[in-house]
């Protein structure tokens, strides 16, 4: 079993940035590849941005590489989602998912663990 704990989100102008941190305890941290996704009011939870074990491999959506960083520090259980240059429509709840997959992935369904969300608003 994982357990995934998401801190950081919030309310922020368009423009202005923040860093989502996902502690993760249970299962060995570094065995498992991880992913952040977002799910808006009325919309599906869609995928963000995952990287791999190592931290090697990394894949956004679209609309956020530029802006969005994910990251990872093994030695403290925990990844990371910098968001800069944020706009009003990346205001959702956003979750961190782990996955014992080999490869990194956008699916979904490829997740086993889930945290519980943070939300993050960004007005205009």
């Amino acid at each position: 079993q994982v357990q995934l704990v998401e801190s950081g989100g919030g309310l922020v102008q368009a423009g202005g940035s923040l860093r989502l941190s996902c502690a993760a305890s249970g299962r060995t941290f570094r065995n498992l590849a991880m992913g952040w996704f977002r799910q808006a009011p009325g919309k599906e939870r869609e995928f963000v941005a995952a990287i791999s074990w190592r931290g090697t491999n990394t894949h956004y959506l679209d609309s956020v590489k530029g802006r969005f960083t994910i990251s990872r520090d093994n030695a403290k259980n925990t990844v990371y989602l910098q968001m800069n240059d944020l706009k009003p429509e990346d205001t959702a709840v956003y979750y961190c998912a782990a996955t014992g997959r080999f490869s990194i992935t956008s699916g979904r369904s490829d997740y086993d663990y889930w945290g519980q969300g943070t939300q993050v608003t960004v007005s205009a």
